[in-house]
């Protein structure tokens, strides 16, 4: 009886020690998937992106180089939010000098001219840019990491909730011009625009006009054109039978309550509200892309071209699933 205890002892002690072995090599193997060989901070990659795109570059940055990060409000950035590096571990200037956001248009240039290393923006390159790019001889790689999601917003005193594709269209077309054929109050519309290149308006032109342009407002009707994501919370906040656009993360994870927009919501589209399963199931109408992009003329044996490769692994995507983003 003594002999079968203690085997019977001595086996559960084996199992507890198999089981512990088995999840102490998983947590090596995950330590060593946030790793790329050789990357260090000397040596790691000029990196650009959007506005919205800012979050995950910099989580990216902690995750491969071992830092510390946390979301903030800034005071100085009217409660936006932002992530930030536990600066007690990040060297002076790091974040200046290898992690920038310069939003989407300049990123993309800033890659075209070699002035940084490899992007992540919230679109392809744009006519223009294609253009510009094979004027200088540059061709650009670009690859689909990440979904996010074009949302309309309206103020919360407007009591639309639900737009339809071709009624979105109709009114950047200039053809419905009042919120009472829509349901609402007997109010003119005032639809905004993105400054021309910007990337939300690029995904306007190209995933919720279809490239068919919008007329008349790209000619100098400068009052409905807002420069940045942040003033688009202003003006609706502001004019109340106003419509605009903006990506699903940035309003979810950068602006949440800041500057007024908890007066801000987003609508549904065709009955279907953008959140993360819908953006993930693909049934919300406005999807878009999130790329990673580096110059077609990169050396493969770079940091730059390892951590673009790395970016598609099932680690990288990781990473994109905790920044807030839906791996593509």
């Amino acid at each position: 009886m003594l002999k079968r205890l203690n085997f019977r002892n001595l086996a559960a002690i084996a199992l507890c020690l198999a089981v512990a072995a088995i999840f102490s090599g998983c947590d090596r193997e995950d330590d060593m998937l946030f790793e790329i060989d050789g990357l260090t901070v000397d040596n790691y990659p000029r990196v650009d992106g959007s506005s919205s795109t800012q979050p995950l570059n910099t989580l990216i940055a902690c995750k491969l180089l071992g830092w510390r990060c946390e979301w903030r409000s800034l005071s100085e950035g009217n409660g936006i939010w932002r992530l930030e590096p536990n600066r007690e571990d990040v060297p002076d200037n790091f974040f200046g000098e290898r992690i920038k956001s310069s939003q989407t248009h300049n990123s993309i240039i800033n890659l075209i001219d070699n002035h940084t290393d490899i992007i992540i923006s919230a679109r392809k390159m744009s006519e223009d840019e294609k253009s510009y790019a094979e004027s200088v001889n540059v061709s650009l790689i670009e690859t689909p990491v990440a979904l996010d999601a074009l949302v309309f917003l309206l103020n919360r005193q407007n009591n639309v909730k639900s737009l339809t594709v071709k009624q979105i269209q109709d009114i950047y077309l200039g053809k419905i011009t009042n919120w009472s054929e829509l349901g609402g109050a007997d109010e003119a519309i005032r639809p905004f625009i993105r400054n021309a290149n910007s990337g939300s308006q690029e995904m306007m032109k190209e995933i919720v006009m279809d490239n068919t342009g919008i007329p008349d407002w790209e000619l100098g009707y400068n009052d409905e054109i807002i420069p940045t994501m942040t003033a688009v919370y202003t003006e609706l906040f502001i004019n109340t039978n106003g419509i605009c656009f903006s990506p699903h993360y940035y309003k979810e994870y950068i602006i949440r309550d800041a500057i007024g927009a908890g007066n801000i919501k987003s609508i549904e589209v065709n009955g279907i509200y953008p959140n993360t399963k819908t953006i993930r199931k693909r049934s919300y109408p406005f999807i878009a892309n999130v790329y990673v992009s580096i110059r077609s003329d990169t050396d493969h044996n770079s940091m730059t071209y390892k951590l673009y490769q790395w970016l598609q692994t099932e680690a990288g995507k990781r990473v994109i699933s905790e920044s807030g983003y839906v791996p593509n």
